[in-house]
């Protein structure tokens, strides 16, 4: 048995963007499929925890109820637009599909609809695209209609698993743009699953970041940009290209993600971490309040922190990688 996530907890409140970060294989991906109930049964089993949706609760609901959600109050885009498109249908009754489901379209007008929806998503030709099939199209282009599926019933909540990481910097700036504006239009929540802090930076207003399936840190983003609270999202900050910085050189976080079967005891990060102290790998640091602003608080999970709370993880880390 692997414990792909633990304790993992976060809420996103009406017309609100949460964005969760970090590296592959933290249970991103997986949290979201829980919460749609798609995680294959067996071998997925969900152990403990809850899953509210406007006062419902979704663990235990049955697959009847969960198919009136998905697609239609809560839609998915998934990771993988190669693979999560069905390759002997076309795009167009892919997309009419749930619009005739939830929507009560009749065929034409559900054609009709799709086609609209694929020029909202910047399809060119989408008269003709409509009748496609997805190895017909570029890689760009099936994100693209991954997309338009999504935002066929208008849902109240969209989960985007990286949903521009197919997409070139233009395209990927445009889908955004478009995903700014239909959420303010239809006071939209997205829970945005991506790896890019520039998006984060861009869309969301608080983020959670994830480590070996387990939450090591939850923000505003202006607080977490300004001050991140935790070894791990400093060292994600220092991955990125450092503006100003003549020498080029990336620094990446040392080490890798552990194996899910053999979990380093205590903090899970203390193997890869410069600020680890013996405590660290002897027990599981919680989720301590830093700072609150407004309703919800900066919390993070680390010793050091708790005994430094005023230190720049930042600026730490690059000395000691620069010694």
């Amino acid at each position: 048995m692997v414990e792909a996530v633990n304790g993992v907890s976060y809420d996103i409140e009406k017309g609100e963007t949460v964005a969760v970060v970090g590296e592959s294989g933290c249970g991103k991906s997986v949290t979201a499929m829980a919460v749609l109930g798609l995680l294959p049964t067996p071998p997925a089993s969900i152990d403990g925890g809850s899953v509210i949706f406007r006062g419902e609760e979704l663990i235990g609901a049955s697959p009847a109820r969960l198919r009136r959600l998905r697609g239609n109050q809560i839609s998915m885009i998934f990771q993988e637009p190669m693979t999560s498109l069905n390759p002997v249908f076309t795009v167009g009754s892919q997309i009419g599909e749930s619009l005739e489901l939830h929507r009560g379209l009749d065929p034409d007008g559900a054609r009709a609809e799709a086609v609209r929806l694929l020029e909202l998503v910047g399809i060119p030709e989408p008269g003709t695209r409509v009748d496609e099939y997805p190895h017909q199209m570029s890689g760009g282009m099936r994100q693209r209609v991954m997309i338009a599926m999504a935002l066929a019933c208008r849902p109240e909540l969209l989960i985007a698993d990286e949903p521009t990481t197919a997409l070139d910097v233009t395209v990927q700036a445009q889908i955004l743009e478009l995903l700014a504006r239909l959420q303010k239009s239809l006071g939209m929540s997205i829970l945005l699953i991506t790896h890019d802090l520039g998006v984060v930076a861009e869309t969301a207003r608080r983020v959670v970041v994830m480590y070996a399936g387990a939450v090591v840190e939850r923000a505003f983003v202006d607080d977490l940009f300004a001050s991140p609270k935790h070894p791990y999202t400093a060292g994600l900050f220092l991955s990125l290209p450092q503006l100003g910085d003549e020498t080029g050189a990336l620094r990446p976080i040392e080490g890798s993600v552990p194996d899910a079967l053999r979990l380093p005891s205590g903090c899970r990060f203390h193997p890869r971490c410069p600020f680890a102290m013996p405590v660290c790998s002897e027990r599981e640091p919680p989720l301590v309040e830093r700072n609150r602003v407004g309703e919800h608080p900066h919390v993070s999970a680390c010793f050091y922190v708790d005994e430094h709370p005023d230190a720049d993880l930042v600026t730490l880390s690059k000395k000691g990688r620069a010694s």
